[in-house]
């Protein structure tokens, strides 16, 4: 991905190397539940992004069960390292303005989407942290992976989850990489236009097992978000040879079928919040392919 020279948002918030305890859940309008990227590893006491709908009355923000978003079971919520000794090395400076460029192309994607059907755009803010902090939705831990907190309208990312991306689940790139950010900024657009709000207000009703079905879609569309992103920077031309490969791969590698079988050998469809591999590849494939909002309605017939 061509991305180097390009604007750079403003809207990061930088907390690397900053100290966080634990702290309460926040109160936001979804009951504290977060929207992450699945990692397949063990939940502990937080909220998920994925299933960030989840998490709005069950009070787990990663799946379809009490997932959690937060913890990562060691109980420690400090950093090791300062922020001037973490800013100083040459790969958090390029890392740091590699989010800021991606988010700022988000921002004029959905600016651009937003104005061409009468509406404003507000952007998100993107907290970058290193080990733990704390969000609206409660305590985040680097074993949360990056999540969509709706309670502050933020997205928040520990970049070493980019490392455990490539070393743990074999999807390497930058645009691999960018697809991460621009899944979490499609929650932030299902806010935007009602839809986690909606789904929170029906899981109330819903049981465990329709929550699930219910957040399987609401991940797929944020699939698909990311791909009508992904359009509007081919558009752009700033897409390399491989680019989209690296974006299906990193969608196929996060499947809930292929994080169970890879985490326990065997896959239990009852429990998906995020889609299957195929799912997740075909969402985003179709909002890369027709750059079309109205081409995201993952709520109507079959996924």
């Amino acid at each position: 991905m061509e991305w180097k020279g390009r604007r750079q948002s403003d809207n990061v918030e930088d907390r690397r190397g900053t100290s966080f305890g634990r702290g309460g859940r926040g109160t936001g309008q979804f009951g504290g539940g977060g929207f992450r990227i699945p990692t397949g590893g063990r939940r502990g006491g937080g909220l998920s992004i994925g299933s960030i709908v989840l998490i709005l009355i069950v009070c787990w923000f990663l799946g379809i069960n009490p997932l959690t978003l937060l913890d990562d079971g060691s109980g420690s919520g400090v950093q090791t390292q300062t922020s001037e000794q973490q800013r100083s090395t040459p790969q958090n400076d390029e890392m740091t303005a590699f989010v800021r460029t991606v988010l700022a192309e988000t921002e004029d994607t959905w600016h651009g989407i937003f104005q061409a059907e009468g509406a404003t755009y507000e952007e998100p803010t993107l907290v970058l942290f290193s080990g733990s902090t704390n969000s609206a939705c409660g305590f985040a831990s680097s074993a949360t992976g990056p999540f969509y907190c709706p309670g502050d309208r933020k997205v928040y990312l520990d970049t070493a989850f980019f490392r455990e991306l490539k070393d743990k689940f074999g999807a390497s790139g930058d645009f691999a990489e960018a697809y991460v950010i621009a899944h979490e900024v499609g929650h932030h657009v299902q806010n935007l236009t009602g839809i986690l709000p909606k789904f929170n207000q029906m899981r109330q009703t819903m049981s465990e097992v329709e929550a699930n079905q219910m957040s399987v879609r609401v991940e797929l569309q944020a699939d698909c978000f990311a791909g009508i992103w992904g359009k509007y920077t081919e558009q752009k031309g700033l897409l390399e040879r491989g680019d989209l490969e690296e974006a299906l791969n990193a969608a196929r590698q996060i499947g809930d079928d292929t994080l169970q079988k890879r985490s326990q050998g065997y896959v239990v469809p009852e429990s998906f919040n995020h889609g299957t591999s195929a799912q997740r590849m075909e969402w985003f494939k179709r909002g890369f392919d027709s750059g079309n909002f109205q081409s995201c309605d993952t709520f109507s017939g079959d996924i």
